[in-house]
């Protein structure tokens, strides 16, 4: 038998990547493109993932579809691949790699049982592969194992449970604390800022926090390109949080953040046209300057 087909729906910062080095690795990968932006297609053409079109033409070609998208469009991607194989059939192992909650989860999983299509949870943690280093693939469900060949050269594989919402909890928690960090961080400079006092906080910062200083300076400015999409995690880890009798209002309020980053002219960004010489300065100006003027939009 030989390497199994992947799709991989859809090839963003994330997917065309992940797409790439599959395919550096022998295996084949397509997508389906019809409806997609020129970004899209200009990264499935760079990874070499090849395009077939339609979704249902995706279904009747893939062994193994891996989706990776924003999270606020997880539900309705897998409402649209179960509705397509009850209607005309498939046979493919459905991931979803997606930054939801172990609720949304489950909401997936009764998709996938209507169609009776195995369904493997993956939570991914970590920049897309690059060459020495891996990107963490932690898997969850009965099914789990039937991907195993995914790990290898730039993917660690590791099978966290055989209970279907394990590795969304995983990815919950784990990006709870690291992007939860990224809007504090954003948020103290702004306000900071707004209250004429960054100069001295950015010196006691690089003095005492050297750290979490340079992280703010090399990270902070190029935060926005991916606000949009983050803005969603956070909702889904607030939901994550609540479910376990936390309080939402944290991660709600880093994805008012998020939203602000996203809203101003640096979210119209993409990972391609980042402005490199941006300094953390210029960025926090600019986001304090929309707050002031209440031009961002809040949950």
């Amino acid at each position: 038998m030989g390497s199994p087909v992947i799709a991989i729906i859809s090839p963003g910062d994330m997917g065309h990547v992940v797409g790439g080095v599959l395919n550096q690795r022998g295996f084949k990968t397509i997508t389906a493109l019809e409806g997609r932006s020129d970004l899209s297609r200009l990264r499935a053409e760079r990874a070499m993932i090849s395009d077939v079109g339609q979704l249902k033409n995706l279904i009747s070609e893939a062994n193994i579809l891996l989706s990776i998208m924003p999270p606020q469009h997880a539900i309705d991607f897998a409402d649209k691949v179960s509705k397509q194989i009850l209607k005309e059939g498939g046979d493919v192992v459905f991931a979803d790699c997606n930054a939801i909650s172990p609720a949304t989860t489950l909401k997936i999983k009764e998709l996938m049982d209507k169609a009776q299509i195995p369904f493997v949870k993956i939570g991914i943690i970590g920049p897309p592969p690059r060459v020495g280093e891996e990107t963490r693939f932690y898997a969850s469900g009965p099914d789990a194992n039937r991907l195993s060949e995914l790990g290898g050269e730039g993917i660690l594989y590791k099978i966290v449970s055989e209970d279907i919402v394990a590795a969304a909890a995983m990815k919950m928690c784990y990006a709870g604390l690291t992007k939860c960090t990224m809007t504090l961080q954003t948020a103290v400079l702004i306000a900071s800022e707004i209250l004429g006092v960054r100069d001295e906080l950015s010196r006691e910062l690089e003095s005492s926090q050297k750290f979490h200083w340079n992280l703010m300076t090399s990270r902070v400015p190029f935060y926005a390109a991916d606000a949009d999409r983050w803005a969603g995690e956070m909702h889904e880890i607030a939901q994550t949080l609540g479910s376990v009798g936390l309080t939402k209002n944290l991660h709600e309020g880093a994805g008012d953040i998020f939203r602000l980053m996203a809203s101003s002219p640096l979210g119209e960004e993409t990972r391609e046209t980042l402005d490199k010489s941006r300094t953390l300065g210029d960025t926090i100006r600019i986001f304090s300057e929309m707050v002031e003027k209440e031009k961002w939009p809040k949950a």
